[in-house]
């Protein structure tokens, strides 16, 4: 390990450290004599943090139940919550929690499962997504009340694909058949993650596999990356790299660039692209030629699709669910739902507005979401950038998020598999030549394998 990644692990348990005693100070799962309610939030930056507390002041108006908010790395998250369990230091709620975290704390008992249940009948289960409730509950229990989430979606340009006559890129044929037609010397047919170390790729990856059926694992816990579904998924991903892409590594940062610069002709990335694509902030600008004297052009003539096809399989996509959840063993059940309930309710919108590009609803019942203002350095609704019908394939999204592991119970496995990253450093392994698609699947597989045998 060299000097600047010891510094960097000094640094990283020094500041866990500080943060622990921070929150052990706040109050522990009985809360404090006043009430109050400790609220850890994972949207740790500051303006999120100084917006969610303002909701929580709101609420507070209202309920007279004073609320906390504690910002918390979501890096540092599994030690934090770990050492505040076994310390006797839960917060009362945590929010902004991603599915593998969720999966985490409920391996380990550490939720309220009826208060967070009660939340949902509260609100009406009918009014949130199917697969968001889904995916944060197992075997009729419902760990956690999902929130909202962000989408990995395919972007496209309108305009090459009208003057080609080209089909929406919504299935493997198709988006084989427009990478092929439109990659030139100036302008590539896709750009795809392929970096080894970076769960960007992953997320590309998985969002191509699950509408092919192709699974991490069964309801057996059989590793499924090597099956004929898998294989054709690495087929087609290794095609589009090394065939109508754009040279060397590229990751989370690159696939932008080289699509904002007007270099490709569709990229796959998440909804978060969707206020920088429109110009709104400043250190991630579009660059390409018509953007120059027009910074929402490329916003203007770029499609999304919200859920890929296989030959093998129906329409699905990558999603992430954030969640509220109640912790277990706390005095305060009854106010922590009340918090979470007013959330999802009166607060939702303020909730939502902290990142609309990457806070999609997973409840019917929002309905100003499209109007509230996205951006970082300049602020405007997406509903004034986007159409209508984008916008609107946009917030039915979370309709057909789906997720590898979590439906056969493997969320453990999962989170360690994002922590390892088989999958991204097979698909560097194949893109670089080392290997083919069907061996990249197989060492895919038998590397999760030896993952799923160390948590045994």
């Amino acid at each position: 390990m060299g000097n600047g990644e010891d510094i960097m692990v000094v640094r990283r348990a020094a500041a866990a450290l500080l943060l622990l005693l921070a929150v052990s100070a706040c109050g522990d799962d009985s809360g404090d004599a006043d009430g109050r309610l400790t609220v850890w939030s994972l949207e740790n930056l500051t303006d999120r943090v100084q917006a969610t507390q303002r909701i929580a002041d709101e609420f507070t108006k209202s309920s007279g139940i004073p609320v906390k908010i504690v910002a918390t790395d979501e890096n540092q998250f599994s030690s934090l919550i770990t050492s505040a369990a076994a310390a006797g230091t839960l917060p009362d709620v945590v929010g902004a929690l991603p599915l593998a975290a969720v999966a985490q704390m409920a391996t380990n008992q550490l939720l309220d499962t009826a208060a967070a249940k009660a939340v949902v009948d509260q609100l009406g289960a009918d009014s949130f997504a199917a697969p968001a409730l889904a995916l944060t509950g197992q075997d009729g229990t419902q760990w956690a009340v999902p929130s909202d989430g962000w989408a990995q979606l395919l972007f496209y340009r309108k305009d090459l694909f009208q003057q080609a006559g080209l089909a929406e890129p919504a299935s493997y044929d198709a988006i084989r058949a427009a990478a092929q037609k439109l990659n030139s010397p100036d302008v590539a047919g896709i750009a795809l993650a392929t970096v080894g170390n970076d769960a960007f790729t992953q997320q590309t990856f998985e969002n191509f596999a699950l509408g092919n059926d192709c699974q991490l694992v069964d309801a057996a816990k059989t590793v499924l990356l090597d099956s004929p579904q898998c294989v054709e998924t690495f087929q087609l991903y290794n095609d589009l790299v090394t065939q109508w892409s754009v040279p060397g590594a590229q990751d989370v940062d690159t696939t932008r660039a080289t699509y904002f610069a007007g270099k490709a002709a569709m990229v796959v990335w998440s909804s978060f692209l969707l206020d920088e694509l429109a110009g709104l902030r400043n250190d991630a600008l579009p660059t390409c030629e018509q953007c120059k004297s027009d910074p929402a052009w490329l916003a203007k003539n770029t499609g999304v699709v919200t859920a890929i096809s296989g030959p093998q399989g129906k329409p699905a996509q990558f999603g992430e669910i954030t969640s509220w959840a109640i912790t277990a063993g706390g005095a305060q059940s009854e106010a922590a739902g009340k918090f979470v309930t007013y959330m999802l309710n009166e607060g939702y919108g303020d909730w939502l507005g902290i990142a609309p590009e990457g806070k999609i609803p997973v409840r019917s019942t929002e309905t100003a979401w499209k109007s509230l203002p996205a951006g970082v350095d300049t602020k405007k609704p997406l509903a004034e950038i986007y159409p209508a019908d984008f916008l609107d394939a946009l917030q039915s999204s979370p309709d057909t998020f789906q997720r590898w592991g979590f439906p056969q119970k493997q969320g453990a496995l999962v989170g360690a598999t994002l922590g390892e990253l088989p999958v991204p450093k097979a698909i560097n392994g194949m893109t670089t030549g080392e290997l083919d698609p069907p061996a990249a699947a197989q060492r895919a597989a038998e590397d999760v394998e030896t993952i799923q045998k160390s948590l045994e």
